[in-house]
């Protein structure tokens, strides 16, 4: 192994290689997918080359299940480091690859192994479930992983009277306790791009396009999430984009997923909401870290790769295998 690229892989997060301008990247994938046995899961979030590139596009939900059932020998997983970890943990025997490691995530940021360990202890007759955008030492940890897709079933296939922990999202978790009546212990954690939309900015957007259908993933916070016509995954959003007869809507969660949007409803029109700063829409970071450059280069050299330590496979496993099993009984 080039101890140079290594070493670059640990400052910079990705291989960062010289790549001849006249090459068509999107040919170039396609051969080394061939020659490697490799497939590309992307999130709704990545940038729209990725998305184009990709052989599945999805929520966490989607692309756990698709990481669990791939026959392929790599993965390639453009989204975030905890995803990546997801498809590792379900499919161990696989390689898998990130573009760049750095595109970790502020939410699972927020809810450190450590801390939470204290957490817990405080409630030790309560089952914990946690939020998939965490780490997999938190997966580790729990009884139960969830989506934003099938958080409210899930919370109602247990019985009323089991005491629960939800973490690491304190917006998503205060939304399931609402959906559900349910009294949940929450983590106070969130994620940094669906905590600053702007009520103020997203009133005066709907003024401005008053037939418009407001539409918001669970994570923003409740002020927002009261002003929606719609609440839902990214899966969700979609969906309800494309059977509501609407022809406008305003979109509150990272907007990646309007590239989606546009391309299944051709006709209709996608505004992004607005943040609290002078963005005029609202990107995550991380997710925006990977590149169609650095996934040709991911796939060329097999690096980056993300590993996860056995011990911790075995345990994450368990919570994340029970939500495919819950999901598939319900039909998610």
């Amino acid at each position: 192994m080039n101890i140079d690229i290594l070493d670059e892989i640990n400052k910079k997060g990705f291989v960062d290689e010289k790549i001849d301008p006249t090459l068509d990247l999107f040919a170039e994938i396609e051969k080394l997918k061939k020659e490697k046995n490799a497939i590309i899961l992307a999130h709704y979030y990545q940038e729209p080359d990725i998305q184009d590139i990709a052989d599945y596009i999805g929520d966490s939900l989607g692309l756990s299940q698709e990481a669990a059932k791939t026959d392929a020998e790599v993965i390639v997983f453009a989204g975030v480091h905890f995803m990546a970890e997801t498809a590792k943990i379900l499919s161990p025997n696989k390689t898998v690859l990130l573009p760049d490691v750095k595109a970790g995530c502020s939410l699972a940021d927020s809810c450190p192994p450590h801390l939470f360990k204290k957490f817990k202890e405080k409630y030790p007759d309560h089952l914990v479930i946690t939020y998939v955008n965490c780490t997999a030492e938190l997966k580790a940890m729990s009884d139960i992983v969830c989506t934003s897709t099938n958080a409210v079933q899930i919370v109602e296939s247990l019985p009323k009277d089991q005491k629960i922990i939800f973490g690491p999202d304190r917006n998503l978790g205060a939304w399931v306790a609402k959906k559900t009546g349910r009294d949940l212990v929450l983590w106070n954690g969130a994620c940094m791009v669906h905590e600053i939309f702007s009520k103020e900015k997203i009133t005066k957007l709907k003024e401005r396009h008053p037939n418009a259908k407001f539409i918001a993933h669970p994570e923003c916070e409740e002020v927002v999430l009261k002003m929606a016509d719609y609440i839902g995954s990214t899966t969700g959003l979609l969906k309800y984009t494309i059977n509501n007869s609407a022809t406008e809507f305003i979109v509150a969660t990272e907007s990646g997923i309007i590239h989606q949007m546009e391309k299944a409803n051709p006709t209709k029109t996608f505004i992004p909401a607005p943040p609290n700063n002078s963005c005029a829409c609202n990107d995550c970071p991380y997710m925006k870290r990977n590149t169609l450059e650095k996934l040709y280069l991911c796939l060329k050299n097999g690096l980056p790769k993300v590993t996860v330590p056995a011990d911790i496979i075995t345990l994450a496993r368990k919570p994340i295998q029970r939500m495919l099993d819950i999901s598939a009984t319900l039909g998610l």
